[in-house]
């Protein structure tokens, strides 16, 4: 057991007021701990603390009632005998009584209150006790706020775990309720108050009946908060939400059908608001009221109600079709109109609930009637009023809510109102067999009604919507009234649908609109409701598709004939409508030939669009799809690799980034397309295979490099399987070609022929084309997937990164990312490890003589150099030593990325390239030394670009898109371990040049590492920051760093933690930013900016105002920004720094 005098010795810290929060809260902490070891009870607990429960002292006496219930507090787990809870609970509950203990004795009670069964609860005698000090002794708006929160807590524990205490309170309770919860306002206790209404109303509504008048003051009490109004200061903190507040209102309001005769009243009261909160919080909760008070409550007020919904629609501010755009076809109703989408939703569960009464409301209704009465005067959309346009659109939202909420009110609808819409058309019954087209015998004389046809087309949405639910859930009678009449004049309203579409000129765009989406919905009804012959289905897909085809000249119509047709085939292949798939698979072929069609003048990227779009629609669509899309692919680069004839150039490029950027990742997320991509990737290389020479301008090369970034999407989107024999086939034409000369049996030294550094590569377009699309196979392919010849592969790329060929240089950096590892026991890729490939890159001798330069195996020579060698300088060629530090900087990303040790080393020989001295930079010859320091420059930016490349994302290779090893927080962990080494480097650099080159590489890591990282070090770095900034504003060449230092910048000024160094630095921060506030070159620097001088306006006011002048001067400038959100940024930066001179 624990000595007396220790636990009397962290009493006294606790209960001295003197002591400090972290001393008292440590003095909790040890008597608690003490307790679940078991090395103290709670009884002799109580024992030692009786003078301070009991003192006369009130301060005395509140601590240590407090710590005794913070302790119980903490023990919430730990079993409790029932006679120590009994005491326990019996003490707090009469200290409830001392008003100077209460936050002790809430906490205690609270405490007790809230213990499970499996520990020891409190008896339902002992809560009775409770309840009943509760009702006697607590006058809750009289408490502070924090007390107040713990008494309605209280209250809530006790309605929750005891129900039965609260029925003995009787009638006092309700009146303890009131006084508690009226005319509070704070929103913590105003959520837990809420809720305590909902609770007793709902579980002890007799408590209260409607006779002793306690509901009406309730509710009288919970309506003076409807509707929920914030009041608080923006910098309060704050933790409940409005939207929180009101549904725990709203519940409070719905908990009993008592509170029917004052919250409806209310409600509709409150509709007429001119608040817009007020009526959505209304409409909100009237909904809810619908579904809880009950249908015989609800009847009495039908007719309140109707009139105000009809009103709030009818008074909406949208209009029939109002924007026209190819999203139209989608939907009609309220899109923005949140008060009109809310009075629907409240109309559909009226109807539910009482069909009979609402719909004949709605059927009798005179506004409804007179719209019906006058349809004959709608007969063009642009000659009907605007508040003419509004009521049609209300009527159409009303009529679709009521038939899309019940079977039998979509047959009341549309019997009522159906057959006058079809007169006003001058429709009749018409079979599919009969010529529905728009100059047949059974034309439609003259132009549509547009009124009519509108409120036709909702009503088939809101039947067809019905019919698709339906169809998912419990079957109903498949002859229904509005299903009989539709099956009789679908065909001829699929005519009137086309009539409205094409009439030429003279179609305006909401007749356009309407014929459409017409059309969309007769096609997308359940065959099992509504059969449309397969006749009737194929012409409404052959009008959708001539729309397409014919009238692309119109963007519009274009547009929605398109979307229709792509929504009919998701919705095909959503419900499996196996039937209407056949008419369906008919139309995408036909979209597909148009492709190769040469007598479809359409613009070749429309094509292209609408090919695509359908495919994608569904996976047997894209099945047909993929197929045209790469027999068009194959034949233009049949001819172009065979006879230099592309056709047009665009045509081609754009063909390759759609199968790329819109086919692939669809297929992506799909399955059964891993033998299709893997035979489209065969076959290009069968064709490069075949095709010895190429004729191939030079502005054509723009098709060879889609072709490269297509084939490493499919690529890495194939299965291991797959990859496996295409790397083979890819192998087998490199190793044909006549610069792959490598032999293993060969032991003397390969010379690399033809190599002239100082010149571009020098290789022919196919011979560029197979290396290019070499490398993009062997970036994109999976760690496990096994190369034939590992060897010769590395050597090559090693070959040609030094003749400057930068994806070869990328493919060697993704092979060490995925090679296997002694220290793993992996084998991937092949046979060959990581630590023999390391060996083969960088213990490769180079021997050289004047441009001649050869790459041999074995013991270097004199005459031979190394990798690291080139690097630092060994040869004569400058271009050489660049080609090398490029390599070394792709190999060390793919090692970085991996977390390899390996990486040291690469950084070791990029720092040496920082020193190059004693000859080791470039001489070119005897009279050029004047040339020395421009050409150990140039290597010098090289080697910090190349800092650059390993920590910048690629979206080339070494991603997840093409299956790198990447180790979590690797940018980080090199983040670290560089920071202090170039730091160190910077200080002890002599030349300003090298100092430069230094900072530049280190804003190369720091502007790619994450900020979390760096803010810790914001102290460090920041100098360093902002002097890379002023080195990369020189030019444009770096603006997309300078940006992400800017970002890094505006991170480290709003970070709290870093407040003292930016304070310390603020001259310095503020010189650079009025600087950048003047960047030319990059419309986000420029913003930023001022963001960062509008963070900084907040620091301390005597080490900013000196600058006052110099930032508004800065400003002035930006408010003529050509950019308008630079220059609204400036007006906040201006506004900012003025209001300094009145701090």
């Amino acid at each position: 057991m624990a000595e007396l005098s220790e636990l009397t010795r962290h009493i006294e810290s606790y209960v001295d007021a003197s002591r400090s929060p972290s001393e008292q809260v440590a003095s909790l902490r040890a008597i608690t701990s003490l307790l679940n070891k078991d090395l103290l009870s709670i009884e002799i607990l109580v024992r030692e603390m009786g003078l301070y429960l009991t003192n006369t002292d009130s301060v005395i006496r509140c601590r240590g009632i407090l710590l005794l219930a913070e302790v119980l507090d903490s023990l919430s787990s730990k079993p409790l005998e029932t006679s120590t809870i009994h005491s326990l609970i019996i003490f707090f509950a009469d200290r409830l009584a001392d008003w100077k203990a209460l936050r002790g004795a809430l906490v205690g009670c609270l405490a007790l209150i809230r213990r499970t069964d499996g520990v020891g609860m409190v008896t339902i005698s002992d809560a009775m006790a409770v309840m009943k000090s509760y009702v006697q002794n607590l006058h809750v708006q009289s408490l502070a706020q924090h007390d107040r929160k713990l008494c309605f807590e209280l209250l809530e524990c006790l309605l929750e775990n005891y129900p039965d205490a609260f029925v003995s309170a009787g009638t006092e309770i309700f009146y303890a309720i009131c006084e508690a919860v009226d005319y509070e306002k704070d929103p913590q206790c105003l959520l837990v108050a809420f809720h305590i209404v909902e609770l007793a109303m709902r579980q002890f509504p007799d408590l209260c009946g409607p006779s002793d008048g306690s509901v009406g003051e309730i509710f009288d009490i919970l309506g003076r908060y409807f509707p929920i109004h914030f009041t608080h200061a923006k910098g309060q903190d704050v933790d409940v939400t409005r939207d929180e507040l009101s549904r725990a209102l709203m519940f409070a309001f719905t908990s009993t059908p008592l509170f029917e005769p004052f919250a409806i009243p209310l409600l509709l009261e409150k509709l007429s608001s001119s608040l817009p909160l007020a009526k959505i919080d209304s409409l909100k909760c009237l909904s809810h009221c619908t579904l809880k008070y009950g249908t015989d409550r609800m009847e009495k007020h039908a007719m309140a109600i109707w009139s105000s919904l009809r009103n709030i629609v009818f008074s909406s501010s949208q209009e029939p079709l109002l924007c026209f755009d190819s999203e139209s076809v989608d939907g009609v109703g309220f899109s923005d109109d949140e008060i009109a989408k809310e009075a629907l939703t409240v109309l559909e569960k009226l109807v539910m609930q009482n069909s009979v009464l609402f719909l004949n409301l709605i059927v009798n209704d005179e506004d409804i009637n007179l719209i019906f009465n006058n349809i004959n005067s709608y007969k063009s959309f642009s000659n009907i009023s605007l508040q003419s346009k509004q009521k049609i659109h209300g009527v159409g939202c009303i009529l679709a809510t009521a038939a899309r909420s019940t079977i039998s009110s979509c047959n009341r609808i549309f019997e009522s109102f159906f057959p006058c819409l079809i007169n006003t058309l001058g429709l009749s019954i018409l079979n599919p067999s009969d010529n529905m087209s728009p100059s047949g015998k059974h034309a439609v004389s003259g132009t549509p009604n547009f009124g009519a046809l509108y409120l036709s087309v909702i009503l088939l949405e809101a039947c067809r919507d019905l019919t698709v639910g339906s169809a998912q859930g419990a079957s109903f009678p498949a002859h229904e009234t509005f299903c009989c009449m539709l099956e009789s004049f679908s065909a001829s309203l699929a005519r009137a649908f086309i009539s409205n579409v094409g009439r030429g000129n003279e179609t305006s765009i909401a007749d356009v609109i309407l014929g459409v989406k017409g059309l969309q919905i007769l096609a997308t009804f359940p065959g099992s409701f509504l059969p449309i012959p397969e006749s009737l289905l194929e012409y409404i897909l052959t009008a959708l598709l001539s729309i397409i085809a014919e009238n692309f000249q119109s963007t519009l119509s274009w547009n929605l004939a398109l979307k229709a047709l792509v929504n009919i085939g998701l919705y095909i292949e959503k419900y499996h409508e196996s039937k209407k798939e056949i008419s369906y698979m008919v139309v995408v072929e036909k979209i597909g030939s148009l492709l190769t069609a040469a007598e479809c003048v359409m613009p070749y990227s429309r094509k292209l669009e609408a090919i695509s779009e359908v495919g994608m629609s569904g996976r047997n669509y894209m099945l047909k799809v993929v197929p045209r899309l790469e027999e068009a692919i194959f034949t233009n680069l049949s001819d172009l690799f065979e006879n230099g004839d592309t056709g047009p150039v665009d045509n081609t490029v754009q063909l390759l980034e759609c199968y790329t950027n819109k086919v692939l990742p669809w297929i992506n997320n799909s399955e059964g397309f891993d033998e299709v991509l893997h035979l489209f990737v065969i076959n290009i290389w069968n064709q490069i295979e075949c095709c010895k020479h190429f004729s191939i301008r030079t502005e054509e090369e723009d098709i060879l490099e889609a072709t490269i970034k297509t084939i490493k999407f499919v690529i890495s989107n194939c299965s291991e399987t797959s990859q496996n024999v295409i790397v083979q086939k890819a192998y087998a034409v490199v190793s044909s070609c006549h610069f792959f000369s490598w032999n293993e049996s060969v032991v003397n030294p390969i010379e690399m022929r033809g190599l002239d550094i100082s010149h571009k590569l020098k290789l022919s377009i196919r011979d560029r084309l197979v290396l290019s699309l070499f490398s993009s196979v062997i970036m994109a392919i999976h760690p496990q997937t096994r190369l034939p010849d590992v060897r010769a592969t590395l050597w090559l790329f090693m070959e040609l990164l030094l003749k400057g060929h930068v994806p070869s240089a990328q493919a060697l950096g993704s092979m060490v990312n995925k090679f296997g590892s002694k220290s793993n026991g992996q084998s991937t890729l092949n046979d060959c490890l990581l630590e023999e490939a390391m060996d083969i890159i960088f213990n490769t001798s180079i021997s050289h003589a004047d441009s001649a330069f050869r790459i041999s195996t074995g013991i270097e020579d004199k005459g031979t150099m190394t990798l690291k060698d080139l690097c630092l300088g060994a040869s004569n060629n400058r271009q050489l030593q660049i080609n090398a530090i490029v390599g070394l900087a792709w190999i060390g990303k793919g090692l970085l990325m991996r977390g390899h040790e390996k990486v040291k080393d690469i950084v070791m020989i990029l720092l040496e390239c920082f020193s190059l001295k004693d000859g080791r930079h470039f001489r070119q010859d005897s009279g050029q030394e004047n040339c020395e320091q421009d050409v150990s420059s140039s290597v010098m930016t090289y080697a910090a670009d190349a800092f650059h490349i390993m920590m910048s994302d690629s979206e080339v290779c070494l991603s997840r898109r093409y299956h790198a090893n990447i180790r979590p927080l690797y940018k980080q962990r090199f983040f670290s371990t560089m920071m202090p080494i170039l730091q160190a480097l910077i200080i002890k650099s002599d030349s300003l040049f090298k100092r430069s080159i230094l900072c530049r590489a280190l804003a190369y890591i720091m502007s790619e590492t994450p900020l979390v990282a760096v803010q810790g070090e914001a102290k460090k770095l920041t100098p360093v920051l902002l002097d890379a900034l002023l080195m990369f504003s020189k030019d444009n060449q770096d603006k997309d760093t300078m940006y992400s230092l800017l970002l890094l910048l505006s991170g480290i000024l709003t970070d709290k933690s870093s407040q003292e160094d930016v304070i310390e630095n603020a001259h310095i921060i503020i010189n650079c930013l009025t600087r950048m506030v003047s960047y030319p070159h990059m419309m986000l620097v420029r913003e930023t900016a001022l963001q960062c001088l509008v963070a900084m306006s907040v620091l301390p006011h005597s080490r900013i105002y000196p600058l006052r002048k110099q930032v508004l001067q800065a400003v002035s400038r930006a408010l003529d920004d050509p950019k308008r959100s630079v220059r609204l940024q400036a007006v906040t930066c201006r506004q900012a720094w003025l209001s300094l001179a009145t701090t």
